[in-house]
Protein backbone atom coordinates (compact mmCIF):
# COMPACT_ATOMS: atom_id res chain seq x y z
CA UNK A 1 0.00 0.00 0.00
CA UNK A 2 1.40 3.31 -0.98
CA UNK A 3 1.54 6.35 1.21
CA UNK A 4 -1.16 8.16 -0.81
CA UNK A 5 -3.67 5.26 -0.47
CA UNK A 6 -3.56 5.14 3.35
CA UNK A 7 -5.57 8.38 3.79
CA UNK A 8 -8.10 7.15 1.24
CA UNK A 9 -8.73 3.90 3.14
CA UNK A 10 -8.79 5.77 6.44
CA UNK A 11 -11.46 8.16 5.17
CA UNK A 12 -13.42 5.28 3.63
CA UNK A 13 -13.36 3.35 6.91
CA UNK A 14 -14.41 6.44 8.87
CA UNK A 15 -17.34 7.11 6.56
CA UNK A 16 -18.46 3.49 6.65
CA UNK A 17 -18.56 3.33 10.44
CA UNK A 18 -20.18 6.74 10.86
CA UNK A 19 -22.99 6.03 8.36
CA UNK A 20 -23.67 2.67 9.99
CA UNK A 21 -24.13 4.21 13.41
CA UNK A 22 -26.21 7.05 11.94
CA UNK A 23 -28.51 4.58 10.20
CA UNK A 24 -29.02 2.65 13.43
CA UNK A 25 -29.92 5.77 15.40
CA UNK A 26 -32.49 6.84 12.80
CA UNK A 27 -34.32 3.50 12.75
CA UNK A 28 -37.76 4.08 14.37
CA UNK A 29 -38.10 0.44 15.40
CA UNK A 30 -34.76 0.57 17.21
CA UNK A 31 -35.73 3.79 18.95
CA UNK A 32 -39.07 2.31 19.98
CA UNK A 33 -37.39 -0.85 21.27
CA UNK A 34 -35.14 1.27 23.49
CA UNK A 35 -38.05 3.08 25.14
CA UNK A 36 -40.30 0.04 25.31
CA UNK A 37 -43.46 2.01 24.58
CA UNK A 38 -45.92 0.85 21.94
CA UNK A 39 -48.91 2.64 20.46
CA UNK A 40 -52.14 0.84 19.67
CA UNK A 41 -54.75 2.55 17.49
CA UNK A 42 -58.38 1.71 17.95
CA UNK A 43 -59.87 1.28 14.49
CA UNK A 44 -62.29 2.33 13.17
CA UNK A 45 -62.90 5.75 14.73
CA UNK A 46 -65.46 5.93 17.51
CA UNK A 47 -68.61 7.88 16.60
CA UNK A 48 -71.37 8.42 19.14
CA UNK A 49 -73.87 11.04 20.26
CA UNK A 50 -74.04 13.42 23.21
CA UNK A 51 -76.69 15.59 24.84
CA UNK A 52 -77.22 19.12 23.54
CA UNK A 53 -79.10 21.98 25.17
CA UNK A 54 -82.14 21.44 22.92
CA UNK A 55 -83.98 18.39 21.70
CA UNK A 56 -81.30 17.58 19.13
CA UNK A 57 -78.46 15.16 19.56
CA UNK A 58 -74.88 16.14 18.90
CA UNK A 59 -72.31 13.79 17.45
CA UNK A 60 -68.68 13.31 18.37
CA UNK A 61 -66.07 11.33 16.43
CA UNK A 62 -62.71 10.45 17.96
CA UNK A 63 -59.64 8.52 16.90
CA UNK A 64 -57.98 6.94 19.91
CA UNK A 65 -54.38 5.80 20.35
CA UNK A 66 -53.33 3.95 23.48
CA UNK A 67 -49.76 4.20 24.74
CA UNK A 68 -48.62 0.91 26.29
CA UNK A 69 -45.39 0.82 28.27
CA UNK A 70 -44.70 -2.91 28.12
CA UNK A 71 -44.69 -4.41 24.58
CA UNK A 72 -45.89 -7.75 26.00
CA UNK A 73 -49.14 -6.06 27.10
CA UNK A 74 -50.22 -5.26 23.54
CA UNK A 75 -51.89 -8.67 23.32
CA UNK A 76 -53.99 -7.83 26.41
CA UNK A 77 -55.22 -4.65 24.72
CA UNK A 78 -55.91 -6.48 21.44
CA UNK A 79 -57.96 -9.09 23.28
CA UNK A 80 -60.04 -6.44 25.07
CA UNK A 81 -60.66 -3.97 22.20
CA UNK A 82 -64.48 -4.39 22.24
CA UNK A 83 -64.60 -3.65 25.99
CA UNK A 84 -62.24 -0.67 25.60
CA UNK A 85 -64.34 0.80 22.78
CA UNK A 86 -67.51 0.35 24.86
CA UNK A 87 -65.93 2.06 27.87
CA UNK A 88 -64.89 5.08 25.77
CA UNK A 89 -68.35 5.30 24.17
CA UNK A 90 -69.92 5.18 27.62
CA UNK A 91 -67.80 8.09 28.84
CA UNK A 92 -68.51 10.15 25.71
CA UNK A 93 -72.29 9.66 25.81
CA UNK A 94 -72.43 10.87 29.44
CA UNK A 95 -71.06 14.29 28.45
CA UNK A 96 -73.05 17.41 27.65
CA UNK A 97 -72.49 19.88 24.82
CA UNK A 98 -70.41 22.32 26.88
CA UNK A 99 -68.01 19.59 28.00
CA UNK A 100 -67.61 18.17 24.48
CA UNK A 101 -66.93 21.56 22.90
CA UNK A 102 -64.54 23.08 25.46
CA UNK A 103 -60.82 22.39 25.56
CA UNK A 104 -60.85 21.86 29.33
CA UNK A 105 -63.81 19.51 28.94
CA UNK A 106 -62.01 17.56 26.22
CA UNK A 107 -59.04 17.04 28.53
CA UNK A 108 -61.34 15.93 31.36
CA UNK A 109 -63.03 13.48 28.97
CA UNK A 110 -59.64 12.12 27.88
CA UNK A 111 -58.58 11.56 31.49
CA UNK A 112 -61.94 9.95 32.33
CA UNK A 113 -61.53 7.60 29.36
CA UNK A 114 -58.00 6.70 30.46
CA UNK A 115 -59.18 5.97 34.00
CA UNK A 116 -62.14 3.91 32.79
CA UNK A 117 -59.98 1.87 30.38
CA UNK A 118 -57.39 1.16 33.07
CA UNK A 119 -60.10 0.15 35.56
CA UNK A 120 -61.52 -2.22 32.97
CA UNK A 121 -58.13 -3.75 32.14
CA UNK A 122 -57.31 -4.05 35.83
CA UNK A 123 -60.48 -6.08 36.29
CA UNK A 124 -59.83 -8.21 33.19
CA UNK A 125 -56.05 -8.69 33.27
CA UNK A 126 -55.15 -7.79 36.87
CA UNK A 127 -52.76 -5.05 35.76
CA UNK A 128 -52.74 -1.44 34.64
CA UNK A 129 -51.75 -1.63 30.97
CA UNK A 130 -52.40 1.76 29.33
CA UNK A 131 -49.98 4.56 30.20
CA UNK A 132 -51.68 7.27 28.13
CA UNK A 133 -54.80 7.65 26.02
CA UNK A 134 -54.61 10.14 23.18
CA UNK A 135 -57.32 11.62 20.97
CA UNK A 136 -55.61 11.91 17.59
CA UNK A 137 -58.83 13.16 16.00
CA UNK A 138 -61.63 14.94 17.83
CA UNK A 139 -64.59 16.19 15.81
CA UNK A 140 -68.01 17.26 17.03
CA UNK A 141 -71.19 18.54 15.46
Amino acid sequence: MTLSMKPFFLILALLTFSTTSWAESEDPAAAQAETGYRYFSLTPDITTNFHTNGDDLGFVRVSVDLMIENPADVSIVEHNVPLIRDAIIEVLTEQNEAQIKSIAGREAIRLACLQKVNELLLAEANKKVVTELLFTKYLYQ
